[in-house]
């Protein structure tokens, strides 16, 4: 199980990683393997403000569908193509090519109530 230090997580499982005032999200590696195969991913709400905890989208496995909640507030400025073809890259590198939307930060504030590496790795018990 991979927990990467330099990303905050919460306790629906997204990760965010910030790069000034945007970031990339994503679920974490836990969550994807406690999803199973992921077969579809839904995120419809490119140009649009939502707050921190509200949904942003969902990914199908092969038995359960799972919302996708915000991390912190902002607006999304990009979903990851890539998915569309190839949503299995949200299990191959959850991290890095499997990232599922990009984000502008508008409460950067918010990004202090996040989980730690270290203390969303004792959340998960892994």
């Amino acid at each position: 199980m991979n927990f990467p230090a330099e990303l905050k997580y919460t306790k629906d499982h997204e990760w965010i990683r910030v790069e000034g005032d945007e970031a990339y999200v994503g679920i974490t590696d836990y969550a994807q393997s406690e999803l199973g195969e992921i077969v579809f991913v839904d995120i419809a709400t490119k140009g649009e403000s939502l707050q921190k905890e509200e949904v942003f989208g969902s990914v199908e496995a092969v038995k359960t569908v799972s919302d996708l909640f915000m991390p912190v507030s902002g607006e999304v400025l990009e979903v990851n193509d890539a998915l569309e073809e190839q949503p299995e890259l949200v299990n191959a590198d959850p991290y890095d090519k499997g990232w599922l939307i990009k984000i502008a930060v508008t409460s950067p504030e918010e990004l202090g109530e996040l989980l730690s590496a270290a203390a969303y790795q004792e959340l998960t018990g892994k």
